[in-house]
């Protein structure tokens, strides 16, 4: 079945809300949870703000997956 202009157009909407930037509301959110699971120990809040545009763009280590390697015994 061709794809219809209506469908290929919602396709690029979703895609662009996807890549959307996170907004200063949603990154000080973040922080503020990052703070909260140190267990209210002091750091730099600017850090706490970095870890989290990184992990709301899909940029921080704790948010990718990585391939887990598994060795079987011959």
């Amino acid at each position: 079945m061709p794809r219809t202009k209506m469908a290929t157009s919602a396709a690029k909407t979703k895609t662009s809300k996807a890549k959307a930037k996170p907004t200063e509301e949603q990154i000080a959110a973040r922080a503020y949870h990052i703070y909260l699971e140190r267990g209210c120990a002091p750091r730099d809040p600017i850090e706490d703000w970095l870890q989290a545009e990184k992990e709301l763009l899909g940029l921080s280590k704790k948010s990718s997956r990585k391939s887990k390697v598994v060795f079987i015994a011959a």
